[in-house]
């Protein structure tokens, strides 16, 4: 008999234990790595996804907790399953680019979208504040900033990670269409709602030409002018 035995004997919950702790360790050895897939979108951002399936012009992506359908046009590819290894996020030349790299890769937008936000809205000011009370590097609006646990607007790293959030909020809402995506980012939800209510979704280029605001129509042309310039420079 082993040395150990008899004390497996006289405390038989100790052997229980142990016998536990054992298959947990094999549980854990046996066990598949975590693995992820993600959809990556033409406007920059992932979307983590546990599968997908094609549906005429429409794809539909299986994401914790429900579905999400896009247009096909606007899938750019699915990334490979990956093991979660540390992500390197490229900084780009800009001021504030740790931030926009964290904020970019916590909310899976790309960061290139993130700095031509910050460039349009407010030249990388952090203290700007516009005549409607938009405030901060993403000019965010008091509700927008208090929603998303802002407590000091005028903090760079706060700013852009709210700001980053609601642009995640608002591309999974127009399901990965940029320019709906930038148009609500400027002028509000609620004006794109009635605005497709009214023309209906159609082609996103028309529709950017119907916004009937010169400054929205201009912010969104600006917008995805600076993301290719951005994208061009910064490309792999």
């Amino acid at each position: 008999m082993r040395a150990d035995a008899h004390i497996w004997m006289r405390f038989p919950w100790a052997a229980a234990k142990r016998a536990g702790v054992v298959a947990a360790i094999l549980c854990a050895a046996l066990a598949p790595i975590a693995r992820a897939d993600y959809a990556v979108l033409q406007s920059g951002q992932r979307i983590h996804i546990t599968g997908y399936e094609t549906i005429g012009d429409t794809i539909r992506l299986t994401v914790p907790g429900g579905t999400l359908e896009i247009p096909a046009a606007s899938l750019l590819r699915i990334d490979p399953e990956d093991t979660f290894a540390p992500v390197k996020v490229k900084l780009l030349d800009v001021p504030f680019a740790d931030f926009i790299a964290a904020s970019s890769l916590t909310h899976g937008v790309a960061a290139e979208l993130v700095a031509s936000v910050i460039s349009v809205e407010s030249n990388f000011n952090p203290n700007a504040v516009s005549t409607k009370s938009a405030r901060g590097l993403m000019q965010l609006m008091p509700k927008t900033a208090a929603r998303f646990g802002v407590k000091n607007v005028f903090d760079p790293k706060q700013n852009i990670d709210a700001g980053t959030h609601y642009l995640k909020e608002l591309l999974l809402r127009y399901n990965g269409d940029l320019k709906l995506t930038l148009a609500a980012y400027n002028a509000g939800p609620s004006p794109v709602r009635r605005w497709l209510e009214r023309e209906g979704a159609g082609d996103a280029d028309r529709f950017v030409e119907l916004i009937p605001y010169p400054e929205t129509r201009g912010y969104v042309r600006s917008l995805l002018r600076n993301r290719e310039l951005y994208r061009a420079l910064y490309a792999p």
